[in-house]
């Protein structure tokens, strides 16, 4: 089964939730007997690098911007597709999804993943967001097939199109823990007295709240450690990079991945995540199977993942969200609470399993001669 993937900036080393799923999802199809082909943008990925785990790289050419790499880049990519005439074209997210239609007129069968309603970033402007639901909207009528990584979003596409989807979710992969302390001595902090964040410097992120609460915090032996950059500069940025600069126990690393980010997440006292929007957050999964006490928001995406009641806080209430940091820093999770959100997180969310039912749908789809 030869298969094409469109909506992903690329991989290896490259940021994003849709980056890090097709990462890990891809090898595990070859490993299946799928023919992987990902038109990567070209931007973004090591040009020597055409195939990583048995999954053949191709970057396409697209701009570096914000508001057309994604749309130029998957029109290119649906053209070139059907040149390669795939068994299945796997288009990922909603801004993508736009020429899910053109790809079907084309000739070519379509699985759409809705990784989350995009449009509710604070980042896009009005007519960003307007596109990226007609994306939505366009890809959950035309798609052969759709996958939706958590419930809510199946359902709200059951609502609003009356389409089923297969609820597959992210994986995240049990980690082996670091017993390096390279990337402490570099930032200068000591185990189990900071907290961690990881995300794009974005604003729905919420890293603004985080910074806010933690200079309220009254201990002076921990330090705020947030692990992310920003695929474009732009105020929001550059704005928490300035107000990082003014306090000396708030470090942002910048994008890290690999043995760097495993050692901080090995190392940390306690993980935080206060989103305001999120698809369902590989980010948490991999906090958690480290067995790292959480705290997130309490938005639909983060309270799917099986967190205790007390590990949320009202979004945007960074009184509730300082009363939490400082709840978990007098009171970690015992040793057998952190194998138990281990063991959990490892059997929901396996990476393994998650290959297997996309391939199911991938059979079912070339099984159908029509939708």
């Amino acid at each position: 089964m030869k298969v094409v993937v469109l909506g992903t900036r690329g991989f290896p080393k490259v940021q994003g939730g849709v980056e890090t799923h097709c990462e890990n999802l891809y090898p595990l199809l070859t490993d299946r007997g799928c023919e992987v082909v990902v038109f990567a943008r070209k931007p973004y990925v090591q040009m020597t690098m055409n195939n990583y785990k048995g999954v053949k790289l191709i970057p396409l050419s697209c701009p570096k911007s914000k508001y057309l790499e994604a749309f130029l880049h998957t029109f290119y990519g649906v053209l070139v597709a059907k040149m390669v005439n795939p068994d299945i074209l796997h288009i990922h997210a909603i801004g993508p999804s736009l020429f899910v239609p053109l790809a079907r007129i084309l000739g070519l069968k379509v699985v759409m993943t809705n990784h989350g309603p995009d449009y509710q970033r604070k980042k896009w402007k009005k007519p960003a967001k307007i596109v990226l639901r007609l994306g939505e909207k366009l890809g959950s009528r035309w798609a052969n097939a759709i996958i939706c990584i958590s419930m809510q979003i199946a359902e709200d596409i059951k609502r609003k199109y009356g389409r089923d989807s297969a609820i597959i979710p992210n994986g995240v992969i049990l980690p082996q823990i670091s017993k390096s302390d390279d990337v402490l001595r570099k930032f200068d902090l000591v185990g189990g007295k900071y907290v961690l964040s990881v995300g794009r410097l974005v604003p729905e992120k919420g890293f603004h709240d985080l910074i806010e609460a933690f200079k309220e915090l009254k201990s002076e032996e921990w330090r705020l450690v947030i692990v992310g950059g920003a695929d474009h500069k732009d105020d929001y940025s550059l704005g928490l990079r300035e107000k990082a600069r003014k306090y000396d126990d708030v470090i942002l690393t910048g994008f890290l991945t690999g043995k760097p980010l495993q050692e901080l997440y090995t190392h940390a006292g306690l993980f935080v995540l206060p989103s305001y929007y999120e698809g369902l957050p590989i980010a948490l999964l991999e906090a958690m199977s480290y067995g790292l006490s959480c705290i997130a928001s309490d938005i639909p995406a983060n309270r799917e993942v099986g967190l205790p009641e007390e590990s949320f806080f009202n979004v945007g209430d960074i009184r509730t969200l300082i009363e939490r940091i400082e709840q978990f820093i007098r009171r970690p999770l015992s040793k057998e609470e952190r194998n138990k959100q281990i063991i959990q997180v490892g059997e929901r969310y396996d990476w393994e399993k998650v290959a297997e039912q996309t391939f199911e749908v991938y059979r079912k789809v070339c099984e159908r001669k029509n939708r």
